[in-house]
């Protein structure tokens, strides 16, 4: 069994020029980030055909960034790498990138950002890589000045990997102890490689938790951590941009409430650069 980044150094050490190439250049890396961070993009509810100014939190070389970028987002990112950062740089992400230590606070004024992304970042918190590192004070601090950073109809998404139940337990509840409402979405919880968690947290009340995917509709959607009937083989999921990914897309949307435009022949059809 693998080690997890997050037991052999602190991410700015780990993550160094050497490592920073490496996970940005690979193609496996890169398909499942990007998968990931539309996911977070799905999660968050925004306005349809709606520019909105994203924080990307462990923004790392800007792989979220660019699937942001793709979507029409304008995003600021943040990352306790150097030389992730400079990787991003090389790669001129248009997103503003920020030297961070999200365990010491988001670092931005009040209410200026529609929404906040994080991708594989999240678990790092738990580290006390230094003896002033407190994991609870440092997950709480992170929580409020974030709560902070939104606007009050804001989310925030993050997919994560947590050890146990009891990461899961002290995110939420640091999280809701800095004003969040919220929980934990788990996709496809009965799949060993398809599996995965995202803690969504809203500004603006308490509401029901997005639908996982992978799992009956039936279910409740408040239960935290329930174990569900997994009913869609990741495998056989259409590929993206394609229209049937598309009509699923739009599909999934209407099922959160959400207002789309309807389905025509023209859905899905690629468009010729003329007009």
């Amino acid at each position: 069994m693998s080690k997890r980044p997050e037991h052999q150094a602190p991410p700015e050490i780990f993550y160094n020029e050497d490592e920073a190439r490496k996970y940005t250049q690979n193609s496996r890396i890169m398909e499942i980030q990007a998968q990931m961070t539309e996911r977070c993009l799905e999660l968050l509810l925004l306005p349809e055909d709606t520019p909105c100014l994203l924080l990307d939190i462990g923004c790392g070389s800007g792989l979220s960034g660019t699937v942001l970028e793709e979507n029409g987002h304008m995003w600021i990112g943040m990352d306790i790498s150097p030389a992730m950062l400079d990787v991003g740089r090389e790669r001129e992400t248009e997103g503003d990138v920020v030297l961070s230590d999200m365990g010491e606070g988001v670092p931005f004024r009040a209410g200026c950002f529609d929404g906040a992304v994080s991708v594989s970042a999240l678990q790092w918190l738990f580290n006390a890589d230094k003896k002033s590192h407190k994991p609870v004070k440092r997950l709480y601090q992170f929580f409020s000045s974030l709560y902070a950073s939104l606007s009050r109809s804001a989310r925030a998404v993050f997919q994560f990997y947590p050890e146990n139940e009891t990461q899961m337990e002290l995110l939420t509840s640091q999280a809701m102890k800095a004003g969040f409402y919220g929980g934990v979405v788990v996709d496809y919880p009965n799949s060993a490689k398809a599996k995965k968690f995202f803690l969504v947290l809203m500004t603006g009340g308490s509401a029901p938790l997005p639908q996982a995917l992978g799992t009956d509709e039936s279910d409740n959607l408040q239960i935290k951590y329930a174990k569900r009937e997994a009913t869609k083989n990741i495998r056989g999921k259409p590929v993206k941009n394609t229209r049937a990914w598309i009509i699923e897309k739009k599909e999934r949307r209407r099922k959160q409430g959400k207002e789309t435009k309807a389905d025509t022949k023209y859905t899905g059809r690629k468009r010729s650069g003329r007009f």
